[in-house]
């Protein structure tokens, strides 16, 4: 009996006033624990003292259900989802639910970001059933963990609009026992169409798709989608979706010349400008929230997640460096401070997230979306009461402020974005003025309004700073960290940065600390912050999945063009070919999300889609073909084509659905260009050199600096490098392709005019 009807996705949820507003504080000493009170992990930590008799995803868990002959309810979420909260609350800590929950089932709880592989078998499931999918999934499973029914948030009661949470279970409960049989051969055929549906395989001969025929009609598609007035690519809800404006970047760079090549740029640079307009973008405490539940970038959901601010810092790098506009070099900055403030751990690692709600004050007893964020009219003239010289008389500092960031005095929320009163009478800052036109309004120099508002934007951080703050997961991710990794090294080459290279230094060394085995050459999935800060890790680690190699090795390739330290070059090629055994299809080309030998895995999937974050196999082509540039072995370049190969008719028909993957077709066709400065890393020419090539975007470019050193890294690997010369002694730049190379430059001029053809 698969449930067709299951609730859309998480935002869908969260548009529908069904549920408590507030996360209410337990007073006292908990009444309950159960076995997740001995896991690392915060989402499973706090479901510690649910009356439900909750397992984590295990052995021990499979084995209690086939002798008791029990179904199992597995509930799948992370420990900043909103409407993951609300269920906790509403169903989770019902003491008669829990007893329905233990009685008929055996409960297990996953967190989606420890255990990407659990929650891709089952929404793969949910969403094949249900037309949609989201956090928190629920679904139903037999003894032998075959789904049979599904979806996302349940309400604890029936309304008039659907079934509850207690209904539903005692129905699933009945069911097994009048009709078991039936059950088990649904769950059987449910799973072998599951298995029809998801396999993703080269057809026949196939080879890589033409990329112009990929990049024209993904860039068609984007354009059909995009907003002309506030950029982005829907109506609401927005979200930052980097992956699409990476292509129109490339995009851009392979038609400059063209009516389609500045359309592309103008996207991509409107989005970026009016996210960072937007509520999206905390003006106060910097970063970004997860997306906007409207169509103008102002009220988020207001968790901010690691990986956004890794993609958003890399992307608005890119925008810098193909405009030049110091606007996006400063919101890139304004996302690396955020990280390195909240999210930074002291031994060097990134943690994933921080929540939406938290409490208002420190005496309240229930918890609101967004309240660490938001303000009162009156709270703001409070904090800038201070009269403005020089505008017109009894002008305050608030005033100016309140202008410029569209605050009013009733809130500035519309109610249809705050279906439970949470933001009522409350203000989402957004910039509803250009600098020009508030410093017009108030008659003042645009200099004097950028110290007024930076000024205020201090008063109120130091305001917000005497808040609760929201909780912070303090899980850290090994693919999470290569995103961050990569935006930070991405960000100190593009803006001549040099601490943050080093803060992206820190990071890579932590990773090889703590989350890779040298016995085993593998990465481990996640560490946590434990007992005194110190960092600790799983009874029986996580090994690392697809993801986490893929987000590492890009990470390390960016980290060595930024640092030009070959230690990370080797541990990249080295991690590569570990993903190589792991991972790699040998029948159908591409890579499996997960490793072989998991029996409690009913599928190997292989992701179809590039979303919040990109699909693994879209970032493993340029992965591949950097990686080919750097060692000579051509069978990666083979590799990479296979994998475009694999996903050809998806690229050719709905390439909206991998804007990575199809802007790595571009640069798998377009062949890789290696861009090799020979000079001492010390000199000043060669660093000269150096910044040419950081300040130009070129999406099929790799950099290497040969400073002949022949018993080195790279001259091992590539034997040609030792016949490149310094020209008259000075730094001297080729472009080779295909080991042939252009002839010498020794002037940034000629070399820019090279990287630009």
């Amino acid at each position: 009996m698969p449930l067709k009807r299951c609730f859309g996705s998480l935002f869908l949820a969260g548009s529908i006033a069904m549920a408590t507003a507030g996360r209410a504080k337990p007073p006292g000493p908990p009444r309950y624990t159960n076995r997740l009170i001995n896991e690392k992990s915060p989402y499973l930590l706090q479901h510690a003292h649910n009356p439900v008799d909750w397992y984590p995803w295990g052995q021990e868990a499979f084995d209690k259900a086939k002798k008791e002959n029990k179904l199992i309810f597995l509930s799948v979420g992370y420990s900043t989802c909103h409407w993951c909260h609300v269920m906790e609350e509403e169903s989770f800590q019902n003491k008669e639910i829990g007893a329905i929950m233990n009685e008929n089932f055996v409960c297990i709880k996953v967190d989606r970001e420890e255990r990407p592989d659990v929650d891709k078998v089952y929404m793969t499931f949910v969403q094949a059933t249900s037309g949609g999918g989201g956090w928190p999934m629920s679904v139903w499973l037999t003894p032998d963990l075959k789904p049979f029914a599904g979806g996302t948030y349940f309400p604890p009661e029936d309304s008039a609009r659907r079934i509850g949470f207690r209904t539903l279970l005692l129905r699933i409960a009945e069911q097994w026992r009048q009709n078991k049989d039936a059950l088990l051969e649904s769950s059987q055929k449910i799973l072998e169409a599951l298995l029809a549906m998801s396999q993703i395989r080269v057809q026949g001969q196939q080879s890589p798709p033409p990329s112009e025929k990929v990049l024209a009609t993904c860039f068609q598609q984007l354009s059909n989608s995009y907003d002309e007035d506030y950029g982005g690519f829907s109506e609401s809800p927005k979200f930052p979706t980097p992956v699409n404006l990476n292509f129109l970047f490339t995009y851009w760079a392979l038609h400059r010349a063209t009516p389609e090549g500045a359309r592309a740029l103008q996207m991509a640079l409107h989005t970026l400008r009016m996210m960072a307009h937007g509520g999206i973008h905390d003006h106060i405490g910097q970063g970004f929230h997860r997306y906007s539940t409207d169509q103008h970038w102002h009220v988020p959901h207001f968790e901010k997640m690691l990986y956004d601010q890794g993609q958003l810092a890399a992307a608005y790098s890119k925008a810098y460096q193909i405009s030049g506009d110091e606007f996006f070099a400063d919101v890139a900055g304004d996302i690396l401070l955020y990280v390195s403030r909240d999210l930074g751990d002291q031994a060097g690692g990134f943690y994933s997230a921080e929540d939406a709600d938290s409490y208002p004050t420190a005496e309240s007893s229930e918890k609101r979306e967004g309240a660490f964020c938001v303000w009162g009219a009156e709270e703001i003239r409070a904090l800038l009461p201070d009269p403005v010289e020089g505008a017109a008389e009894g002008t305050t500092l608030g005033d100016v402020f309140m202008h410029h960031y569209g605050v009013k005095e009733d809130g500035n929320v519309s109610p249809m974005q705050d279906p439970h009163q949470e933001l009522k009478g409350k203000n989402v800052l957004i910039i509803r003025s250009s600098p020009e036109l508030t410093a017009a309004r108030f008659g003042l120099e645009q200099g004097r309004l950028s110290a007024l508002l930076r000024d205020s934007q201090h008063r109120l951080r130091a305001a917000r700073a005497q808040r609760p703050r929201p909780h912070l997961d303090t899980k850290m991710l090994a693919s999470w960290n290569g995103l961050m990794i990569s935006g930070f090294a991405q960000a100190g080459a593009a803006l001549a940065r040099q601490e943050y290279v080093s803060r992206a230094v820190q990071a890579a060394g932590f990773l090889r600390r703590h989350l890779f085995d040298p016995a085993s050459g593998r990465l481990l999935r996640s560490c946590y912050r434990g007992e005194d800060s110190a960092v600790e890790q799983s009874a029986v680690p996580i090994q690392g999945f697809l993801e986490d190699y893929v987000f590492v090795i890009q990470a390390l390739f960016d980290l060595y063009e930024a640092s030009l330290d070959q230690s990370w070059l080797e541990w990249a090629l080295q991690l590569q070919h570990t993903q190589d055994k792991l991972f790699w299809d040998p029948k159908g080309f591409a890579y499996f999300s997960s490793e072989a030998g998991d029996s409690s895995l009913l599928l190997r999937l292989k992701d179809d889609q590039d979303g919040a974050e990109p699909n693994a196999n879209s970032v493993t082509v340029t992965n591949l073909l950097r990686a080919a540039c750097y060692s000579g072995h051509t069978e990666w370049v083979e590799k990479a084509g296979q994998i475009l190969a694999a996903f050809s008719e998806r690229l050719q028909k709905i390439p909206l659905a991998l804007p990575e993957m199809a802007r790595a077709t571009a640069v798998f066709h377009h062949t890789l260009k290696q861009v090799v400065v020979c000079g001492d890393p010390q000199g000043e020419d060669t660093k000269e050199m150096l910044r040419c090539v950081h300040s130009v975007f070129s999406p099929n470019k790799v950099l290497m600096l040969a400073d002949g050193d022949s018993a080195g890294f790279l001259y091992r690997q590539l034997p040609f490098l030792s016949s490149l010369e310094r020209k008259d002694g000075k730094a001297t730049a080729y472009l080779c392709s295909n080991f042939a190379c252009s002839l010498p430059v020794t002037s940034p001029q000629e070399l820019r005019g090279l990287l630009c053809q």
